[in-house]
């Protein structure tokens, strides 16, 4: 049993790509429902819709069940053969509309589109024309292509669709790897466009294994293998690969953005922990927070505990331990942050010692604007006990150094 067998046998090689382009749909879904008026969206659904049918009704035991029910022999035929053709034709279009923008409207762009649906749509009528004309009474449900490959008008709808198909992959992998190669894109949309243009690359080589089979007929040789058992693999791979370019891009941003927001809240737990022993109080936990909640609320509570600390801020404090920070050789930025840190943990203190109530006290907003900048920058310093240390004491020093007057 060679591997292509063992692929076709078991009819992996059509389940497969459903499994996959329906996970892919299921990771676009939300965002298709949130934003529908995005034209762009709901053509990749479509898309995605469109693929799985291709395999669902290309495999064989779903070819024996149309056949049945309609009680057509071979009426699959045309029936995936305009699905591929509507796909061929739908991802061109898409990829015309992706690069110009929903914005171009230009007369080049409306004719190419124009042009598209036009050709394609008159490919799919042409299809199921010749499938009436053509005698092809015996049932095909695995070999069709190469078993009628020389029976007159169905010869000609077969070499139709792969051609249409084969035209369709060509311009748009063409357009894929132009586009590949401009300067403006971002590393996720650059990496979609990569799986996509794989994608399709490996679908033109499905079309050669199948007309390579078709013309060996015409020639009275036998090289049915290529289209029985070596074409379903590599058109699963072509599938998976198209599915992954067009979820990539979203999925890889929806993680880096997340990640992002994880990594923001994780940054500022020092100085929450800080300002929480400081005021003796914490952000409720709700379990079903999202991470971007989450992150909202602690910048929000941190900020406000900072305005409660207002009143006990010591300014003179601040200038020690900046020009403190930079005698110990830290640059502007950094010793600015470090004199936040202190004076933050001073006004702690302060506010410990004190009795008074938080409330009633003017604050001044100049103070408190300085006091809030780099608040994730003030938590990260917080790590570096040793640097804070140092500054605290020879802030302290300068100020014992200066005459009582």
């Amino acid at each position: 049993m060679t591997p292509f067998r063992f692929l076709a046998g078991p009819y992996l090689a059509f389940w497969l790509p459903v499994v996959v382009l329906t996970a892919a749909l299921a990771v676009k879904l939300p965002s298709i429902v949130k934003l529908w008026r995005d034209p762009f969206l709901r053509a990749v659904g479509g898309l995605l819709v469109l693929a799985c049918a291709i395999f669902v009704f290309a495999a064989p035991p779903t070819v024996a069940w149309t056949n049945r029910v309609t009680g057509v022999p071979n009426i699959s035929a045309p029936l995936v053969y305009s699905l591929i053709t509507a796909f061929s034709g739908a991802c061109l279009l898409l990829i015309i509309a992706w690069r110009n923008g929903a914005s171009d409207r230009s007369p080049a762009t409306r004719r190419a589109m124009s042009w598209v649906i036009t050709g394609y749509s008159a490919v799919i009528v042409a299809l199921w024309v010749l499938f009436a004309l053509a005698d092809v009474e015996t049932e095909r449900p695995r070999d069709l292509d190469t078993y009628y490959a020389t029976t007159l008008f169905m010869r000609e709808e077969i070499v139709l669709y792969l051609l249409a198909h084969t035209v369709a992959c060509l311009i748009t992998s063409r357009l894929i790897w132009s586009w590949i190669r401009t300067g403006n894109l971002d590393v996720w949309l650059r990496g979609g466009l990569k799986l996509l243009g794989a994608g399709y690359a490996t679908n033109l080589l499905f079309a050669a294994t199948k007309l390579t089979a078709v013309l060996a007929r015409w020639t009275g040789h036998d090289l049915d293998w290529l289209s029985t058992h070596l074409a379903p693999p590599v058109v699963c791979v072509s599938a998976v690969l198209i599915a992954a370019g067009f979820v990539f891009p979203y999925a890889g941003e929806y993680l880096h953005r997340r990640g992002r927001t994880r990594r923001g809240h994780r940054r500022l737990r020092p100085l929450y922990e800080l300002v929480r022993a400081g005021t003796g109080e914490s952000v409720p936990f709700k379990l079903r927070s999202t991470p971007e909640l989450r992150l909202t609320r602690r910048e929000t509570f941190i900020r406000d505990a900072l305005l409660r600390l207002g009143r006990y801020v010591d300014e003179d404090l601040g200038r020690r331990a900046y020009d403190a920070a930079l005698a110990l050789g830290r640059d502007a930025d950094r010793a600015r942050t470090l004199a936040r840190v202190v004076v933050i943990q001073d006004a702690i203190e302060s506010r410990r010692r004190s009795r008074e109530s938080d409330a009633g006290f003017p604050l001044d907003s100049t103070d408190m604007e300085r006091l809030l900048e780099g608040i994730e920058d003030v938590s990260r310093a917080l790590r570096h006990t040793e640097d804070i240390r140092a500054v605290r004491e020879r802030a302290a020093a300068a100020a014992e150094s200066v005459p009582a007057t």
